[in-house]
C-alpha cells in the first residue's frame, strides 16, 4: 500500500511538470493517463487510441503502478518522446487539438508512433503528402442529390489546382479544376454523416461552392487533407514570400467559427421567415447562408466588418413574425441594411452572438477591405 501511494505521488508530481501538463498528442490540459510503453502522459480520449494500438496505458490515479514502470516514466516524459517522434513534422502537417474529430487524432498518433513518419529518417517511397502530386478515388456527394459516387481527384502543387472527374476515365477531361488559392478543407463527420467526411470549399466565380467527400479508410482521407494543406502552404509561400510560418500556417485551412440553422427574413423584414443553414467563416469575415446543410452552392453572403465601420450585432424581437417558428432573435446591421435572424433556442442565440462579436472585434486587414469592396460591388 505504501508503494502504491508513493508511486501515485511521483506520477502526480511528474504530470505537473510543464512538459507533461498537457496531453502529448492533442494538448488537453491535466492528462490523467500515461503510456508506459512510450513514457508519455495523455488524455482520456487519446489513451483509448493508444490502447487500440497495443500501447499499454494506465490511469495515473486509479491503476496500480509497479516501481519499474514509474522509473521508466521518470526517465522519459512528453518532451523526450516529442524530440524523437516529432523531430521532422512538416510545418503544414496538421497537429490535432483536443476539440478535433477522432480520426485526426487517431491518424496523428498512428503516424507518430506506429508508422514513425516524423523521426527524420528518409522514407521510400516518399510519404504521399510530401510529393506535391496526389491522385486517387474519393466518394463525392452529388450536387443535387444525397448519393455519394466514386470520383477521381488529382491534386497538383505545381499548378496549384485540385481537379476531379465525373468518371474514372480521364479522357473526357475534368469536371472541375479548382484553384488552391481560395480553397479550404475541414472535417465534418457529423454534418456529412460519415466519420471520415471532409468538406472542401472554394470560390467558383461569384459564389462559394462546397464539395462533400469521404474515403472508407481514415488514413487515406487524412493523407488527402494533409496533401491539400501542403499544396496550400506552397501557394501561400509563393503569394506571400516574406510571410513567416507564424503568419501563414493559420491561413492554410481552418474550421468554421460557427455553423447551424437559423430562420431568415428578407430586406424589408416583411417577407416570410425561411430556415437556412449558416456558416460563419471568421477568416474571410463572411456569414454564408445555404438552403440546406449539405448544399453545394451558397444563396448569399454577408460581410462582417467592425463596429467602427458601421457593423453590429444585437438581440432583437422582429416586427414581423410571418412564417416564423423560432423565438430567439438577433439582428446583424451593416452600413447597407439590417438582417434579422431567428434561433431555435436561447443557447443557439448566445453562441451566434458570441461568434459574430468575436469577428466584429477583430481589426480589418487590407485584404478584408478588398473583400468588403468586392462584395458591395457585386450587390
Amino acid at each position: 500500500m505504501a508503494n502504491r501511494e508513493r508511486n501515485k505521488k511521483i506520477l502526480l508530481e511528474l504530470v505537473k511538470q510543464s512538459d507533461n501538463s498537457r496531453c502529448a498528442d492533442c494538448g488537453e490540459p491535466e492528462p490523467d493517463w500515461a503510456s508506459y510503453k512510450l513514457g508519455i502522459f495523455v488524455c482520456l480520449n487519446c489513451s483509448g487510441i493508444h490502447r487500440s494500438l497495443s500501447s499499454h496505458v494506465k490511469s495515473i490515479r486509479l491503476d496500480f503502478w509497479e516501481d519499474k514502470l514509474v522509473e521508466f516514466m521518470e526517465s522519459n516524459g512528453n518532451a523526450r518522446a516529442q524530440a524523437q517522434y516529432e523531430k521532422a513534422v512538416p510545418p503544414y502537417y496538421y497537429r490535432p487539438q483536443r476539440e478535433d474529430c477522432n480520426i485526426l487524432r487517431e491518424q496523428w498518433i498512428r503516424a507518430k508512433y506506429e508508422r514513425k513518419e516524423f523521426t527524420g529518417e528518409t522514407k521510400y517511397p516518399p510519404l504521399p503528402y510530401t510529393t506535391g502530386f496526389y491522385e486517387g478515388i474519393l466518394l463525392k456527394k452529388g450536387k443535387d442529390n444525397t448519393q455519394f459516387l466514386k470520383r477521381k481527384f488529382v491534386l497538383s502543387e505545381r499548378e496549384f489546382t485540385l481537379s476531379y472527374y465525373n468518371k474514372e476515365d480521364e479522357t473526357k477531361g475534368p469536371k472541375a479544376v479548382i484553384s488552391i488559392k481560395d480553397l479550404n478543407a475541414t472535417f465534418q463527420p457529423e454534418k456529412i454523416g460519415h466519420p471520415n467526411g471532409l468538406q472542401i470549399t472554394y470560390q467558383d466565380g461569384d459564389h462559394t461552392r462546397n464539395l462533400y467527400v469521404y474515403h472508407e479508410r481514415s488514413e487515406e482521407i487524412v493523407t488527402w487533407y494533409n496533401a491539400i494543406r501542403a499544396a496550400r502552404y506552397a501557394y501561400l509561400k509563393t503569394a506571400y514570400p516574406t510571410g513567416s510560418d507564424e503568419e501563414l500556417l493559420p491561413m492554410i485551412t481552418r474550421n468554421y467559427l460557427k455553423e447551424g440553422y437559423m430562420e431568415k427574413t428578407g430586406p424589408t423584414q416583411t417577407e416570410s421567415f425561411k430556415r437556412r443553414w449558416f456558416i460563419l467563416d471568421s477568416q474571410n469575415r463572411k456569414l454564408l447562408y445555404f438552403k440546406g446543410h449539405l448544399d453545394a452552392e451558397e444563396l448569399g453572403a454577408i460581410f462582417i466588418g467592425t463596429e467602427c465601420k458601421g457593423y453590429s450585432v444585437k438581440e432583437c424581437v422582429p416586427l414581423n413574425a410571418r412564417g416564423n417558428k423560432w423565438k430567439c432573435g438577433l439582428m446583424v446591421e451593416t452600413p447597407e441594411r439590417q438582417f434579422v435572424f431567428m434561433c431555435e433556442q436561447e443557447r443557439d442565440q448566445r453562441e451566434w452572438l458570441e461568434a459574430l462579436r468575436k469577428v466584429l472585434s477583430r481589426p480589418m486587414s487590407p485584404q478584408d477591405y478588398t473583400t468588403e469592396a468586392v462584395m458591395k460591388y457585386k450587390r
